[in-house]
C-alpha cells in the first residue's frame, strides 16, 4: 500500500498515512482531530544497482549518431 502525505489546514501540521489507492481522495482527519486537510503532492524516489553498463547495441560502438561519428 502506498504512503500519502497530508497538511493539516488549522494546525500546519504534516502527516502521513498508508492506505490503499482507492482510499487516496478520502478525506484524512490529522492527528490533532481537525478535519481541514489536504493531500500534499509527493515524489517517488527509485533506487537500484546495476551490474554492469548498458549494452552496446549491435552494428555500432557509440550510440549518440549509429557510430558513424563516435566511437
Amino acid at each position: 500500500m502506498p504512503t500519502y502525505a497530508y497538511r493539516c489546514r488549522e494546525c500546519a501540521g504534516t502527516f502521513e498515512l498508508l492506505r490503499p489507492m482507492s482510499e487516496s481522495g478520502a478525506p484524512a482527519p490529522c492527528p490533532e482531530g481537525h478535519q481541514d486537510t489536504v493531500k500534499l503532492l509527493t515524489t517517488v524516489a527509485l533506487t537500484g544497482s546495476a551490474a554492469g553498463p548498458a549494452p552496446v547495441p549491435a552494428g555500432g560502438g557509440g550510440g549518440c549518431c549509429g557510430g558513424g561519428c563516435c566511437s
